[in-house]
């Protein structure tokens, strides 16, 4: 291993924010990428499918970018990977379902990429640095965290991981691993912050599957379910509970029956195939014998089952005999969401029944096993990442509490760079940083002109002039006409658009007076005109586009 003169740690995602995670480790000049994740748009990004890191330094850099690795296959950790590797070539990384989940979703974009298993005995070895991992539990399967050895100590990234001692699945936290890496010396931690608000331990998914066995036992009617689609162990156990209950189970979403699919296939869920039947065959059965399962994503997690209850969805409506399991933790920021939905299914008639009232399951550790974390390890210097800021504050807290220094935690925004050397640690620089916008096909193309052009639509509404004009005679041929979407009802407001049109009108009718006739000159008086008059009769600042037309 070749001595280091220089390690850099930047977080171009994840920081401040849930979801979007995106970390460089730099040592010298290799440049390393732990995960590439996405996060669902904020209320004010209208029209915003997802939102991605923006890479601008990595791109600039692309030749120096080494590996790629994914600590886990949930959509936060590999859901900008496409979009890495469309102008990035590096290998990456991961375990066995993560590669598995990324290859799956990376089906409708046209890239390849070379995937790589890891080997949680062998380490990948790079001329200035070793990388080995260690098995990590989550609400996902084969999470992992990742340990750069470096001459300076080891910088270890945790990935998201919770205190699991049932036996779900058959991956447990790696204690033995983690102390041999703290206790070789751990240079910088990168740990997980979303619940470090959260006081003592996070359920027991064991709790969790007999509160699922006691729903299906205990109604008398159709269960209909809503599980996260990743959370591979709770969907086991919802199989589980239905096999012992003589239920059968129909999956409503393609996508999500393929991710079912898939992790059969790859021996992640253990289930017969006459477990299942289809959609269409539901109505068929006798309800007390049928479990209607559901997928969540973290955009809109309720989805299907808010449709059911409105009475909208194309197949199922709620009932009042069906019982509906919540079988998931809403993330930070989802709590009105579920409580909208949950208030749909009272209204439906349905007997509602959230997990998440008796404990709190969540695939990422609260306090205490933030804590066991951080005492593993012994971290010299430690960066709480994934967590929205006031989380990074609660756990650089708790940092604090078992004896690490307050000048060596960093709390780091969006393109922050924290730079090791072998004698001191700081924040140097920032770099470019910031979201990239997904609209449909497009990346990137939606900005914040865009955005505010959007919201202005939005606020008060559009107002279009049309007018033809007879450029030679100096006259309007035809219109003004004026066209009204989502600012006035224009029948009720007959008054203020006569108005307007003869304001119009004699605005045309002045500038062609004017010998050049300038049309950006007209288009801008109208506007002017039109901005001041309608704010002073209603308040209101419509977007306004005049067209003019020349005959």
């Amino acid at each position: 291993m070749k001595k280091a003169e220089k390690i850099q740690l930047i977080a171009l995602g994840g920081v401040g924010e849930v979801g979007k995670n995106l970390y460089i480790v730099e040592i010298d000049s290799d440049i390393f990428i732990v995960d590439a994740g996405l996060k669902y748009p904020e209320n004010e990004m209208l029209g915003i499918d997802v939102v991605i890191p923006d890479i601008t330094y990595l791109l600039e850099r692309k030749d120096r970018v080494r590996a790629i690795f994914l600590t886990n296959g949930r959509l936060d950790r590999i859901g900008a990977i496409f979009y890495i590797l469309k102008h990035i070539n590096a290998p990456v990384y991961g375990t066995k379902w993560t590669i598995a989940l990324t290859k799956e979703r990376m089906k409708q974009y046209s890239v390849t990429a070379d995937f790589r298993e890891v080997n949680m005995r062998k380490p990948v070895h790079f001329p200035q640095v070793t990388v080995s991992f260690f098995r990590t539990f989550s609400n996902i399967p084969d999470s992992m965290g990742v340990c750069f050895h470096t001459s300076m100590g080891a910088i270890v990234h945790t990935g998201d991981f919770k205190l699991e001692q049932s036996s779900i699945g058959s991956h447990f936290l790696d204690f033995g691993k983690m102390a041999e890496i703290g206790n070789s010396g751990v240079l910088c931690l990168l740990s997980d912050s979303i619940n470090a608000e959260r006081p003592g331990f996070s359920g027991s998914e064991a709790l969790a599957g007999e509160m699922i066995n006691d729903v299906m036992y205990n109604s008398p009617g159709r269960v209909v379910v809503s599980v996260a689609e990743t959370n591979i162990y709770r969907i086991q156990q919802i199989f589980n509970a239905a096999v012992e209950t003589g239920r059968k189970i129909a999956i409503i979403g393609k996508s999500f029956a393929k991710i079912i699919e898939l992790a059969r296939q790859l021996r992640y869920l253990k289930a017969d195939d006459d477990l299942f039947i289809p959609v269409s065959h539901l109505k068929k059965l006798e309800k007390q014998n049928s479990v209607l399962l559901c997928a969540s994503d973290s955009f809109d997690p309720l989805a299907e089952i808010s449709k059911m209850a409105k009475g909208i969805h194309k197949q199922h409506h709620i009932t009042s005999d069906d019982t509906v399991l919540i079988a998931q933790t809403p993330t930070p920021g989802q709590e009105l969401i579920y409580s909208k939905t949950i208030d749909l299914l009272f209204r439906a008639g349905a007997n509602v029944v959230s997990i998440d009232k008796k404990a709190f399951f969540s695939g990422h550790g609260c306090q205490e096993e933030l804590k066991l974390m951080l005492h593993l390890m012994k971290p010299k210097y430690f960066i709480p990442v994934h967590g929205e800021f006031k989380m990074q504050i609660a756990h650089a807290k708790i940092a604090q509490s078992i004896g690490i220094r307050e000048e060596n935690i960093f709390l780091l925004d969006q393109g922050d760079v924290v730079e090791f050397t072998p004698k001191s640690a700081k924040t140097v620089t920032k770099v470019p940083s910031g979201n990239v916008l997904i609209d449909g096909l497009g990346v990137g193309d939606v900005g914040n002109i865009v955005l505010r052009d959007r919201r202005l639509l939005s606020q008060d509404g559009i107002l279009i002039v049309v007018v033809t004009l007879n450029k030679e005679m100096k006259k309007i041929v035809a219109g003004p006409e004026i066209i009204s979407r989502g600012f006035v009802y224009v029948r009720e407001s007959e008054s203020l658009i006569s108005k307007a049109t003869k304001m119009v009108h004699d605005t045309l009718s002045s500038c062609m007076e004017d010998v050049s006739m300038d049309w950006s000159t007209m288009k801008q008086n109208i506007r002017d005109v039109l901005n001041q008059f309608l704010y002073e009769q209603t308040k209101r600042r419509p977007m306004i586009l005049p067209i003019i037309m020349e005959v």
